[in-house]
């Protein structure tokens, strides 16, 4: 247990940014599957606007230190693939 008050500080910081961290990831792989599912459904359209709606989710992920940017980039590019090739 932290017994500094700076520390104590740094301990309730930390499980804010934790929560936090863990919403907008689980944001992102929410937007990720629905990308999936449409395209395993076979429905272009559908596929498509998932992934319009995922990209910018996928983007502001790398802005707040969620997901690295190379991540970032092969995510986008594996499913633009996979939308492609229906």
């Amino acid at each position: 247990m932290a017994n500094s008050l700076s520390a104590r500080k740094r301990a309730r910081q930390a499980e804010k940014n934790r929560m936090r961290n863990a919403s907008r990831r689980s944001h992102v792989r929410t937007q990720i599957k629905r990308v999936v599912a449409a395209i395993e459904s076979g429905d272009k359209a559908a596929a498509e606007a998932a992934y319009k709606a995922a990209v910018p989710a996928i983007d502001n992920s790398v802005g707040n230190g969620i997901m690295h940017r190379n991540k970032a980039a092969r995510h986008k590019s594996r499913l633009n693939a996979k939308i492609r090739a229906l």
